[in-house]
């Protein structure tokens, strides 16, 4: 459908821009209802402004790379790894494949294999599970926070204390016999973890603590007495820049930080081959190697991360100022922002705008029909997905995870997105809510 210009009118109770064509009211809150031909199209993601902004220096980095006839490992990705470092203050970075591959290498590389747990959490993403899977490991679940949707430091501990039982070395196994090694946690949808709680417990279990930051470069946390980027607090962290992340490639690419040389030296060896020096293979490790022309387009992109970051608190602040203008927060919860007031930067970096909906499933088809894309993330927590059912996990199990894959909805957001697109993606949700019973309950 063709977008529809339309005009602005001023109410005299509430004096914000609305939208009205013969003064019928939303029962919910006497917003006017939206006409159907007043419908736009509001895409989850469009990545087209961000294209015609740095089209031309992109293209001129990609004809870097095929005049130079240098592409794997080239002076491009060198640049990056460089350019990522200062990024995230930290001493090494390694460009990799993808954020799975950069997971993969990471677990080869700490020895992690058969006879070992990893602890993590069922509301991810399959591939942090499933790596732990493919290197032979056994996946150990915790369930989440309900409110930031990042696993619970409190799930973990009991997972350790009445899951699992210490051997005389101090070691901690798992019922079914496997050494618990590690504990990936993840940084959901832009908003980083409780690294100081999640630090103690890998401290006093002797777990290495891998951050799985892919949804949240940027994101800060308040660690110690400074802010720490996500990925950095960590033995190891690591970035996925698929083209819909806030900082996207053309393609699959990934990066992992981490402050030990040593762990540097293996990881880079990991991701050829496990070579080193050419041709000669100490370990089996894999091909996860960084593309010379995807580093030179994020090379372009990263000094304007901060910048999209900004435009996407202002856009969820929009948001929130919006639900509250159109009575909506009784129904809906919009995502929490725990780390607001402590005075960082990138508190939250908003990779996906996430809300709690009752009757979310007719709410998605509701927006559909008005042209509003949404997402789901995720249907399912990871120990019901089938190829997981050998872990043993039954509904039930991690309810927190369950009750989020049921209630969540993300809605449109990126650094463009216009006020004028986001307030009708708030009235269409007040429409929907408006024909609906009034008594019906808020999701907590």
């Amino acid at each position: 459908m063709v977008n529809t210009a339309r005009r602005a009118v001023r109410t005299p109770q509430r004096g914000v821009p609305t939208f009205y064509p013969s003064g019928r009211y939303n029962v919910l809150n006497r917003m006017p209802k939206l006409p159907s031909y007043l419908a736009m199209r509001v895409p989850l993601l469009d990545l087209g402004e961000q294209y015609r902004a740095l089209s031309e220096p992109i293209r001129e980095a990609i004809d870097d790379v095929l005049a130079s006839h240098r592409f794997i490992l080239g002076p491009k990705v060198q640049a990056f790894e460089k350019a990522i470092c200062a990024y995230c203050n930290v001493p090494h970075a390694v460009g990799v494949s993808s954020g799975t591959d950069a997971l993969l290498a990471i677990l080869m590389a700490l020895g992690i294999g058969p006879g070992d747990a990893v602890i993590t959490t069922p509301y991810t993403f399959f591939a942090t599970a499933g790596c732990i899977a493919r290197v032979g490991a056994r996946p150990l679940f915790a369930d989440i926070d309900p409110e930031t949707y990042n696993i619970s430091p409190s799930a973990i501990r009991e997972c350790l204390e009445k899951n699992c039982q210490v051997d005389s070395d101090g070691a901690s196994r798992a019922k079914s016999g496997e050494k618990v090694r590690a504990i990936v946690t993840v940084h959901l949808f832009g908003l980083c973890c409780e690294m100081d709680a999640l630090h103690e417990i890998s401290e006093r279990f002797q777990l290495d603590l891998i951050e799985d930051a892919a949804q949240a470069i940027g994101a800060e946390f308040p660690f110690g007495e400074s802010a720490a980027k996500a990925g950095t607090m960590g033995e190891v962290g690591f970035f996925s820049f698929y083209p819909s992340k806030n900082l996207g490639a053309a393609g699959d690419a990934g990066m992992i930080v981490c402050r030990d040389e040593a762990l540097a030296k293996k990881l880079r060896a990991f991701r050829e081959h496990g070579m080193e020096p050419r041709y000669f293979h100490h370990v089996i490790g894999g091909n996860f190697r960084l593309d010379e022309i995807q580093a030179a387009i994020l090379g372009v992109k990263l000094p304007f991360l901060e910048r999209w970051a900004a435009a996407r608190r202002a856009a969820a602040d929009f948001y929130g100022a919006e639900f509250a203008r159109a009575e909506l927060t009784e129904r809906i919860t919009p995502p929490a922002a725990p780390y607001r007031d402590r005075g960082l930067t990138n508190h939250h970096v908003y990779h996906q705008y996430v809300i709690r909906a009752p009757m979310r499933d007719a709410l998605r088809e509701h927006l559909d029909k008005r042209e509003i894309e949404t997402a789901i993330y995720y249907p399912l927590g990871l120990h019901e997905q089938k190829c997981f059912a050998y872990l043993g996990y039954k509904k039930g199990d991690f309810p927190e995870t369950e009750r989020a894959a049921r209630e969540t909805l993300a809605l449109p957001i990126y650094p463009e997105i216009s006020r004028e697109a986001q307030r009708y993606v708030v009235d269409a949700i007040a429409e929907f809510y408006g024909s609906q019973p009034a008594n019906q309950p808020k999701t907590t």
